[in-house]
């Protein structure tokens, strides 16, 4: 049956930045059929939206989903301190615990807007199964898209490593369990991506690997880079080189990678990113949280590099929500470049199509016929909306907010966001 929502303001992130005041929005078989204005085509259902706001589902292209069971910890410290304080406390991890913790974190994303979301997983302690199956069950009851992570982490402690020896695998147990991933995907609700953790946490041996495997597969893949001072010292000292330039040395500079963070990047990495196609998840709030600085996406967007926007964990951003990652984003680029450095539907775009790009979809993030009917109403009779007289621009600037309805290939995920959120709190715990 075909749905057609009218009175609407329709962002459709298309290439000419499209936008339709008083518009409507057909949704047929799942997918946007027509975007448009004025007089409005026939529809099996209609639905009224009052002059709320339409804009394409949020895409979060970095997370953490389990995290979010361990919030407010090591407050004031940097990357690797919080990490060698959460390890061992991470090590309790188990299906239980993972399907609560997704659970929780997606309807938590949902209700800022979300539809898409990339989790990088890489804690697989030794011995326990059954993880990336817990978190793809729970994105299937909610009814959001995932792309689910094989990650991984072989560099322990006593070879010179962050994490402890505990929790790091064997390097074929990683390539034998990121193989049988892959059989997980199903191509439109569920994606598998291959994602070592990160450097200072993985072998040389394993990133190589790591990417062959992907490449046969015809898998993306992904990591965590360049995202502090500590991090690049670390490289110096144990591979004679920058972040980039090693993983440049082993295969990652290319179409098929999207990196984390990116806060420490040269002028040359940035061209160099943009020479190779490399993406970039921009996730201003931990950056911010974890004192690791301000990535310059402006310089990484003039560079013609596809960026979206992640949440990342949420035990180092305390709140998964990614309508205020569009917010930050706007913000952290003006504090960085000035306030002509990023408009208010130049970060909408970055949550949105930009996130599609980066995880290689073209048939989400936008509003045009032919893409997925993902899409997010949000209400402009808000109190901190009154007086906003550009509702996009009301919208980014007043936010974080709540969405009214948010839709996944038509379907309807999120009806009323108050009774949601009582619902997802059942889940927190």
């Amino acid at each position: 049956m075909t749905a057609l929502f009218v009175n609407a303001h329709v962002v459709t992130m298309d290439d000419d930045g499209s936008e339709h005041p008083g518009g409507w929005l057909l949704v047929d078989d799942g997918h946007v059929a027509q975007v448009g204005s004025g007089a409005r085509p026939d529809a099996g259902e209609t639905h009224d939206l009052g002059g709320a706001v339409v804009t394409p589902g949020l895409v979060n292209t970095h997370h953490h989903l389990w995290q979010n069971l361990t919030r407010a910890r090591a407050q004031e410290e940097n990357l690797f301190g919080w990490l060698q304080a959460l390890y061992p406390v991470w090590a309790a991890i188990d299906e239980e615990g993972e399907y609560a913790a997704a659970r929780a974190g997606l309807a938590e994303l949902t209700l800022s807007g979300c539809t898409t979301v990339f989790d990088h997983h890489y804690l697989f302690p030794p011995g326990r199964t059954g993880l990336l199956e817990a978190e793809i069950r729970a994105a299937r009851e909610l009814g959001v898209r995932i792309v689910a992570s094989r990650g991984s982490m072989d560099l322990g402690e006593s070879n010179g490593g962050l994490p402890p020896d505990s929790i790091v695998e064997d390097r074929d147990d990683v390539l034998a369990a990121t193989e049988d991933a892959a059989k997980l995907a199903d191509g439109a609700q569920v994606e598998i991506a291959v994602a070592p953790c990160s450097p200072f946490s993985v072998t040389r041996e394993l990133m190589r690997e790591s990417a062959d495997l992907a490449r046969r597969l015809g898998l993306r893949l992904h990591t965590h880079l360049a995202e502090t001072v500590e991090e690049e010292q670390f490289a110096k000292e144990k591979f004679g080189r920058t972040p980039v330039e090693y993983v440049e040395e082993l295969g990652w500079l290319a179409q098929d990678v999207w990196c984390a963070h990116c806060v420490h990047l040269s002028r040359d990495d940035v061209a160099k990113f943009g020479k190779q196609d490399v993406g970039v998840a921009h996730c201003p709030s931990s950056n911010m949280r974890l004192g690791a600085g301000i990535a310059p996406v402006r310089e990484l967007l003039d560079a013609g590099v596809r960026v979206g926007l992640g949440v990342d964990g949420s035990a180092s951003n305390e709140r998964g929500d990614l309508f205020l990652e569009v917010k930050q984003a706007l913000l952290v680029a003006r504090a960085r470049g000035g306030p002509t450095a990023l408009t208010a539907r130049d970060a909408l775009r970055l949550g949105t199509r930009g996130g599609a790009s980066v995880l290689g979809r073209d048939d989400i993030g936008g509003l045009s016929p032919g893409k997925r009917a993902d899409f997010a109403i949000w209400r402009t009779d808000v109190l901190e909306l009154g007086g906003a007289s550009d509702p996009v621009a009301g919208l980014i600037l007043a936010g974080p907010h709540r969405v009214d309805r948010l839709y996944v290939g038509g379907e309807e995920v999120v009806r009323d966001a108050r009774e949601h959120r009582r619902q997802a709190e059942r889940f927190a715990t």
